[in-house]
């Protein structure tokens, strides 16, 4: 598995998406990729071109689907929420959910599915214990919004906001293995206090196996 990520992130290159550039850097040259609520497949294409992998993206929005496939993407249309039935147990070596976990009904679910098709998870969320929105709840008593969480509460997309610490909690509920962790506030790098002063968190996850799980 790839774990070299630059430490100069200054430049977001793509729609000011930081998180995309060091997905990227996470993924090991010429694996297989399954790229869960992939959007208009910017990523996918990004991986195809710098790291050479196989990719095939689900989307449920048809502006998604016919933008992947004006780019020449394989796309699927499907509902996350429903399962990922259509692909057997580790179909692919890498299973991403980038920017999309906060926005389906059944995250945990969601999480270990892509965890049976994938040998590594990769998942980015926007943190919402990050101090801003913090601050703007407390002073306003108002749902915050941020430039990771632009929407007004009644038009939002987002549906079940998480923290760090709340995602980390449910991975060793789960039994799911923290193989590495990034932190963004912006395009900076994160290394303290990550759930009050990072926006984004980056994790590569992945199913502990039953012996590690009996083990200690």
């Amino acid at each position: 598995m790839a774990t070299t990520v630059d430490r100069e992130i200054a430049a977001p290159g793509l729609n000011g998406r930081v998180d995309l550039r060091l997905i990227c850097q996470l993924v090991e040259k010429g694996s297989t990729v399954l790229d869960l609520g992939c959007g208009d497949g910017e990523l996918m294409e990004l991986l195809i071109r710098e790291r050479q992998v196989k990719a095939r993206g689900v989307e449920i929005s048809e502006e998604g689907i016919y933008a992947c496939i004006s780019r020449g993407l394989s796309v699927h249309h499907s509902d996350l929420d429903e399962g990922l039935e259509d692909y057997p147990d580790g179909s692919f070596d890498y299973v991403i959910l980038s920017q999309t976990l906060q926005a389906v009904y059944k995250p945990k679910m969601v999480l270990l599915e892509m965890l049976r098709v994938g040998r590594l998870g990769i998942v980015t969320f926007p943190n919402f214990a990050y101090w801003q929105v913090r601050l703007q709840l407390a002073l306003r008593g108002r749902m915050p919004k941020t430039g990771d969480l632009p929407y007004e509460w009644y038009d939002t997309p987002n549906i079940h906001l998480t923290t760090i610490s709340d995602f980390l909690a449910l991975c060793r509920q789960e039994g799911i293995s923290v193989v590495k962790a990034l932190y963004l506030s912006g395009t900076r790098s994160v290394t303290l206090f990550p759930n009050l002063l990072a926006r984004t968190g980056i994790f590569v996850i992945q199913k502990r196996s039953p012996l590690s799980l009996g083990e200690g």
